[in-house]
């Protein structure tokens, strides 16, 4: 059966994240040390500390790489205000 569009219902927010906390927290959840998230996300530490204290815009690429360290899809990092339960079921 196909579905119309308006059978769906616009994502709520579910908390008020930014995309460096998601990050912040989903590094601290794991245990791990921006060095060593560097080290697997091919970022490097400068970065993830201007990303986890939003001084820099994510970018595909970034989240795709950050994304893959942590297991996860990418829109838990890039959306973090719609994927709360995401981001807590990650850790």
């Amino acid at each position: 059966m196909r579905k119309s569009t308006f059978d769906f219902v616009p994502a709520k927010k579910r908390a008020t994240v930014t995309t460096g906390e998601a990050i912040r927290m989903l590094r601290e959840l794991k245990g791990g040390t921006q060095e060593r998230l560097a080290r697997e996300s091919a970022i490097n530490a400068k970065n993830i500390s201007l990303l986890e204290n939003n001084h820099v815009d994510i970018g595909k690429k970034r989240a795709e790489h950050l994304a893959r360290a942590f297991g996860i899809h990418p829109a838990i990092i890039m959306f973090p205000e719609y994927e709360a339960d995401a981001i807590r079921a990650a850790a």
